[in-house]
Protein backbone atom coordinates (compact mmCIF):
# COMPACT_ATOMS: atom_id res chain seq x y z
CA UNK A 1 0.00 0.00 0.00
CA UNK A 2 1.39 3.49 -1.01
CA UNK A 3 0.35 5.76 1.84
CA UNK A 4 -0.71 9.45 0.91
CA UNK A 5 0.20 12.51 2.09
CA UNK A 6 -2.11 12.89 4.71
CA UNK A 7 -0.93 9.15 6.25
CA UNK A 8 2.92 10.30 6.37
CA UNK A 9 1.37 13.84 8.58
CA UNK A 10 -0.72 11.29 10.68
CA UNK A 11 2.68 8.72 11.60
CA UNK A 12 4.99 11.93 11.92
CA UNK A 13 3.01 13.86 13.93
CA UNK A 14 2.41 11.17 16.41
CA UNK A 15 6.12 10.00 16.01
CA UNK A 16 9.11 11.68 18.64
CA UNK A 17 11.57 9.57 16.81
CA UNK A 18 11.89 8.95 13.15
CA UNK A 19 14.83 7.22 11.59
CA UNK A 20 16.08 5.48 8.21
CA UNK A 21 17.12 1.89 8.99
CA UNK A 22 18.58 -0.88 7.36
CA UNK A 23 17.35 -4.09 8.59
CA UNK A 24 20.10 -6.25 9.65
CA UNK A 25 18.50 -9.16 11.70
CA UNK A 26 14.86 -10.76 11.67
CA UNK A 27 13.44 -13.20 14.25
CA UNK A 28 10.31 -14.62 13.24
CA UNK A 29 8.51 -15.18 17.42
CA UNK A 30 6.01 -17.82 18.58
CA UNK A 31 2.95 -17.66 18.58
CA UNK A 32 3.13 -17.75 22.27
CA UNK A 33 5.83 -14.75 22.34
CA UNK A 34 3.95 -12.93 20.19
CA UNK A 35 0.70 -11.91 21.99
CA UNK A 36 -2.19 -10.23 19.93
CA UNK A 37 -1.32 -10.10 16.26
CA UNK A 38 -4.11 -9.30 13.94
CA UNK A 39 -5.01 -11.90 11.34
CA UNK A 40 -3.02 -11.87 8.15
CA UNK A 41 0.29 -11.29 10.54
CA UNK A 42 3.68 -12.48 11.77
CA UNK A 43 5.37 -10.37 14.68
CA UNK A 44 8.68 -10.18 13.89
CA UNK A 45 11.98 -9.33 16.46
CA UNK A 46 13.76 -6.84 14.49
CA UNK A 47 17.71 -4.97 14.32
CA UNK A 48 18.95 -2.64 12.19
CA UNK A 49 21.72 -0.15 11.84
CA UNK A 50 20.63 3.46 11.85
CA UNK A 51 21.49 5.21 8.44
CA UNK A 52 20.05 8.90 9.53
CA UNK A 53 17.70 9.97 12.16
CA UNK A 54 14.92 12.39 10.90
CA UNK A 55 13.87 13.54 14.24
CA UNK A 56 14.43 12.61 17.43
CA UNK A 57 15.92 15.36 20.03
CA UNK A 58 17.58 12.68 22.27
CA UNK A 59 19.24 11.38 19.45
CA UNK A 60 18.79 7.23 18.78
CA UNK A 61 21.19 4.20 19.00
CA UNK A 62 23.34 3.38 15.49
CA UNK A 63 21.90 -0.34 16.31
CA UNK A 64 17.86 -0.25 17.54
CA UNK A 65 15.86 -3.28 17.76
CA UNK A 66 11.96 -3.36 17.39
CA UNK A 67 8.81 -5.68 17.06
CA UNK A 68 6.89 -5.48 13.53
CA UNK A 69 3.29 -7.15 12.57
CA UNK A 70 4.50 -7.90 9.41
CA UNK A 71 1.75 -8.50 6.39
CA UNK A 72 1.94 -12.37 5.09
CA UNK A 73 0.74 -12.95 1.29
CA UNK A 74 -1.97 -15.83 0.55
CA UNK A 75 0.43 -18.48 1.34
CA UNK A 76 1.27 -17.12 3.88
CA UNK A 77 4.79 -15.82 3.29
CA UNK A 78 6.49 -12.67 4.47
CA UNK A 79 8.11 -9.78 2.83
CA UNK A 80 11.75 -9.99 1.91
CA UNK A 81 12.99 -7.60 4.62
CA UNK A 82 16.32 -8.50 5.36
CA UNK A 83 19.08 -5.78 3.91
CA UNK A 84 15.78 -3.39 3.46
CA UNK A 85 15.82 -0.15 4.22
CA UNK A 86 13.17 1.14 5.21
CA UNK A 87 11.33 4.30 7.74
CA UNK A 88 10.33 4.14 11.27
CA UNK A 89 8.13 6.39 13.19
CA UNK A 90 8.42 5.34 16.58
CA UNK A 91 9.10 6.38 20.33
CA UNK A 92 11.95 5.27 22.51
CA UNK A 93 11.12 1.69 24.62
CA UNK A 94 12.55 1.07 28.28
CA UNK A 95 15.69 -0.39 27.32
CA UNK A 96 18.67 0.97 25.42
CA UNK A 97 18.29 0.55 21.87
CA UNK A 98 15.10 -0.41 21.93
CA UNK A 99 12.71 1.93 19.97
CA UNK A 100 8.38 1.08 19.61
CA UNK A 101 6.58 1.89 16.34
CA UNK A 102 3.81 4.47 17.07
CA UNK A 103 1.20 2.44 14.77
CA UNK A 104 1.69 -1.59 13.14
CA UNK A 105 2.05 0.07 10.20
CA UNK A 106 4.44 2.43 11.12
CA UNK A 107 7.14 0.76 9.00
CA UNK A 108 7.14 2.20 5.39
CA UNK A 109 9.93 1.07 2.97
CA UNK A 110 12.71 3.87 2.33
CA UNK A 111 13.00 4.76 -1.21
CA UNK A 112 14.88 8.95 -1.81
CA UNK A 113 11.48 9.81 -2.98
CA UNK A 114 9.60 8.30 0.43
CA UNK A 115 12.56 10.01 2.62
CA UNK A 116 12.38 12.81 1.05
CA UNK A 117 8.80 13.40 1.61
CA UNK A 118 8.92 12.59 5.39
CA UNK A 119 11.51 14.83 5.72
CA UNK A 120 9.64 17.62 3.98
CA UNK A 121 6.63 17.01 6.18
CA UNK A 122 8.84 17.06 9.78
CA UNK A 123 10.02 20.38 8.59
CA UNK A 124 6.77 21.54 8.16
CA UNK A 125 5.28 20.00 11.93
CA UNK A 126 8.71 21.30 13.41
CA UNK A 127 8.82 24.75 11.86
CA UNK A 128 7.87 28.16 13.70
CA UNK A 129 5.40 28.89 12.25
CA UNK A 130 3.09 25.24 11.77
CA UNK A 131 -0.17 25.47 11.52
CA UNK A 132 -1.68 24.37 15.02
CA UNK A 133 -3.81 20.97 15.47
CA UNK A 134 -7.34 21.97 14.83
CA UNK A 135 -9.93 20.79 17.78
CA UNK A 136 -13.27 22.12 15.99
CA UNK A 137 -15.12 24.76 15.19
CA UNK A 138 -16.04 28.08 16.67
CA UNK A 139 -18.73 30.68 16.07
CA UNK A 140 -19.63 32.12 12.65
CA UNK A 141 -20.69 35.15 11.31
CA UNK A 142 -22.33 36.11 8.23
CA UNK A 143 -23.05 39.93 6.85
CA UNK A 144 -24.94 40.26 3.57
CA UNK A 145 -23.59 42.77 1.34
CA UNK A 146 -25.88 45.59 -0.45
CA UNK A 147 -26.43 43.52 -3.45
CA UNK A 148 -27.64 40.73 -4.63
CA UNK A 149 -25.15 37.85 -4.20
CA UNK A 150 -22.85 39.97 -1.77
CA UNK A 151 -21.51 38.61 1.34
CA UNK A 152 -18.63 37.78 3.65
CA UNK A 153 -18.63 34.97 6.17
CA UNK A 154 -16.28 34.04 8.35
CA UNK A 155 -15.58 30.83 10.71
CA UNK A 156 -13.47 30.52 13.69
CA UNK A 157 -11.81 27.34 14.61
CA UNK A 158 -10.78 25.91 18.05
CA UNK A 159 -7.46 25.14 18.28
CA UNK A 160 -4.50 22.72 20.26
CA UNK A 161 -2.85 25.66 21.28
CA UNK A 162 -5.07 28.52 21.44
CA UNK A 163 -3.97 30.44 18.50
CA UNK A 164 -6.27 32.19 16.52
CA UNK A 165 -7.39 30.32 12.86
CA UNK A 166 -10.35 31.36 10.95
CA UNK A 167 -11.72 30.77 7.71
CA UNK A 168 -12.89 33.24 5.60
CA UNK A 169 -15.16 33.61 2.15
CA UNK A 170 -16.05 36.28 0.00
CA UNK A 171 -18.75 36.41 -2.46
CA UNK A 172 -18.97 39.07 -5.87
CA UNK A 173 -21.90 39.21 -8.13
CA UNK A 174 -20.45 37.52 -11.11
CA UNK A 175 -18.00 36.05 -9.81
CA UNK A 176 -16.76 32.84 -8.02
CA UNK A 177 -16.66 32.22 -4.61
CA UNK A 178 -13.23 33.09 -3.00
CA UNK A 179 -11.94 31.53 0.61
CA UNK A 180 -8.96 32.21 2.65
CA UNK A 181 -7.38 30.77 6.07
CA UNK A 182 -5.87 33.17 8.29
CA UNK A 183 -3.45 32.43 10.93
CA UNK A 184 -3.70 35.39 13.02
CA UNK A 185 -6.62 37.54 14.63
CA UNK A 186 -6.31 39.92 11.49
CA UNK A 187 -7.66 38.37 8.17
CA UNK A 188 -6.06 40.65 5.32
CA UNK A 189 -5.38 39.85 1.55
CA UNK A 190 -2.19 38.28 2.76
CA UNK A 191 -4.64 35.43 3.52
CA UNK A 192 -4.88 32.58 1.23
CA UNK A 193 -6.61 29.32 0.82
CA UNK A 194 -3.52 26.22 1.66
CA UNK A 195 -2.30 24.38 -1.06
CA UNK A 196 -3.19 21.23 -1.53
CA UNK A 197 -0.90 18.15 -0.01
CA UNK A 198 0.26 21.14 2.61
CA UNK A 199 0.40 20.75 6.24
CA UNK A 200 -1.92 23.43 6.73
CA UNK A 201 -4.48 22.21 3.87
CA UNK A 202 -3.64 18.37 5.86
CA UNK A 203 -4.81 20.45 9.41
CA UNK A 204 -8.43 21.82 7.43
CA UNK A 205 -8.92 18.67 5.03
CA UNK A 206 -8.45 16.23 8.01
CA UNK A 207 -9.80 17.73 11.00
CA UNK A 208 -13.33 19.69 9.44
CA UNK A 209 -16.55 17.77 9.69
CA UNK A 210 -18.46 17.63 6.74
CA UNK A 211 -21.26 20.41 7.66
CA UNK A 212 -21.40 23.62 9.64
CA UNK A 213 -22.86 22.47 13.00
CA UNK A 214 -25.93 24.27 14.40
CA UNK A 215 -24.03 25.51 17.47
CA UNK A 216 -21.83 27.55 14.78
CA UNK A 217 -24.18 29.38 13.63
CA UNK A 218 -26.69 29.77 16.90
CA UNK A 219 -26.80 33.65 17.18
CA UNK A 220 -27.34 33.79 13.34
CA UNK A 221 -30.67 35.05 11.75
CA UNK A 222 -32.00 32.07 9.49
CA UNK A 223 -30.99 33.47 6.63
CA UNK A 224 -27.57 34.56 7.47
CA UNK A 225 -26.77 31.03 8.65
CA UNK A 226 -28.03 30.06 5.79
CA UNK A 227 -26.02 31.99 4.03
CA UNK A 228 -22.78 30.82 5.98
CA UNK A 229 -23.30 26.81 5.74
CA UNK A 230 -23.46 27.58 1.93
CA UNK A 231 -20.25 29.52 2.19
CA UNK A 232 -18.65 26.69 4.48
CA UNK A 233 -19.43 23.71 1.80
CA UNK A 234 -17.55 26.13 -0.91
CA UNK A 235 -14.09 25.61 1.85
CA UNK A 236 -15.15 21.90 1.98
CA UNK A 237 -15.45 21.31 -1.44
CA UNK A 238 -12.52 23.32 -2.21
CA UNK A 239 -10.53 21.27 0.72
CA UNK A 240 -11.77 17.59 -1.04
CA UNK A 241 -11.14 14.73 0.81
CA UNK A 242 -8.24 13.84 3.17
CA UNK A 243 -7.43 10.71 1.73
CA UNK A 244 -6.45 8.69 4.39
CA UNK A 245 -4.74 5.55 2.83
CA UNK A 246 -4.20 3.57 5.87
CA UNK A 247 -6.66 1.92 8.88
CA UNK A 248 -6.02 3.22 12.28
CA UNK A 249 -3.89 1.06 14.86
Amino acid sequence: MTMSYADIVDLADGAPLIADVRIRNIIILKDAQAGNVPAGHKRLFLEGDVSGLIRGEAGISPLVSWLYDAPVDARGKLPKLKKAQVILFARTATQPGQIQLVARDAQIASTPAELARVKSVVSALVAPDAPPRILGLGDAFHVAGTVAGEGETQIFLRTENGDPVSLSVLRRPGQEPRWAVALGEIVDEAARAPAAGSLLWHRLACTLPPALPAISVRTLSVQDAEAARADYDVVINALGPCSRMRKAS
